[in-house]
């Protein structure tokens, strides 16, 4: 079986064909809080770049990608920080 963060980074690319898909376990940083287990994978930072995100606001984006995500949700994952950007937002800084 691969880790959480090869299926979210599967997942997300599978949904939006990205140019740029970094996933970061950061359960870590969390042990002690809500949602945090033993056994970490958890808690995920997320950076897509990807041009399926033109004319979307924020929350459409953020919807479509936990949509992308749902199964790992229901299997545990707590909370998903999401930085989703077009190619022209990412050039911008």
């Amino acid at each position: 079986m691969t880790d959480r963060a090869s299926r979210i980074r599967a997942s997300l690319q599978q949904a939006f064909a990205p140019a740029e898909v970094t996933v970061q376990d950061d359960s870590a940083q969390h042990a002690g809080h809500a949602g945090a287990r033993p056994g970490g994978e958890t808690h995920y930072s997320v950076r897509v770049v990807s041009p399926a995100f033109a004319g979307q606001s924020r929350v459409v984006r953020s919807r479509a990608a936990h949509e992308a995500v749902a199964a790992e949700f229901e299997a545990g994952l707590h909370a998903l920080s999401l930085r989703l950007l077009t190619p022209e937002e990412a050039a911008r800084g």
